[in-house]
């Protein structure tokens, strides 16, 4: 990337926002402008990083380590929706939301450096750039739809069916081995099955030989196995 001379401004957050695929081929002017009131933080494992029903003042830019999404339910149950990576946006779309607030809660997962981006920035610069907003709005609509396809699977497939896609994608972007990013309780919530319906599949696979591992780290070893129960997932768009 070519250099370029931004007083006051940091360096490292102008190249990682120049690589997101929202800000590609925008003008340098764009992105410094979202660089300029940006506060960097470090913050430890578990540590919480905005409640839900909080003033959405920031959306975040994750550095290095790993913010995860999640709700807590009446009875004190929590439910993790998303983890992000570095180099991802968090809760850029509750920057447009008309009350203002953050609806979830958001959480480093280990050791996390973050910037802090601006409501009021990302706001006046989507009015200065309209390609800008045209891009978030693909963005946010791409999510959109992403979860309907979810919630209509969710509905409509087994538990084998759902953890089968689930390990798929999984391997798709972290390749051979396999992380899980949530511990098994947490993925039993967010599958929307029974933790003991979960580790009974773990099991059952791996007798099968479907599977191999233990705890968060899996390989799987019959690809073909899960594709076949995870097909009915696959959309032609």
């Amino acid at each position: 990337m070519t250099k370029v001379n931004m007083p006051g401004l940091c360096p490292a957050l102008f190249e990682l926002l120049a690589r997101h695929r929202l800000l590609q081929g925008l003008p340098i002017e764009a992105i410094q402008h979202l660089c300029r009131d940006a506060l960097a933080q470090h913050a430890y494992p578990g540590q919480i990083l905005f409640d839900e029903g909080d003033e959405a003042r920031y959306c975040l830019l994750v550095d290095s380590g790993q913010v995860e999404i999640l709700r807590y339910s009446q009875n004190g149950d929590e439910r993790v929706f998303h983890v992000f990576d570095p180099g991802q946006l968090v809760a850029e779309a509750a920057m447009f939301m008309p009350h203002g607030r953050y609806p979830m809660c958001a959480r480093a997962k280990g050791t996390v450096r973050i910037y802090k981006l601006s409501r009021s920035s990302l706001q006046e610069a989507c009015r200065r750039w309209p390609d800008l907003a045209m891009s978030m709005l693909a963005g946010l609509s791409s999510a959109l739809y992403a979860q309907v396809n979810k919630v209509d699977w969710i509905s409509a497939s087994s538990a084998a069916e759902r953890l089968a896609n689930y390990l798929l994608n999984l391997q798709a972007r972290q390749g051979e081995n396999i992380q899980l990013p949530l511990s098994q309780r947490q993925l039993a919530a967010h599958l929307g099955i029974r933790a003991e319906t979960l580790s009974r599949l773990f099991t059952d696979w791996q007798a099968r030989g479907y599977v191999s591992g233990k705890r968060s780290d899996w390989q799987v070893r019959d690809q073909a196995h899960l594709l076949h129960l995870a097909s009915p997932a696959q959309r032609s768009f």
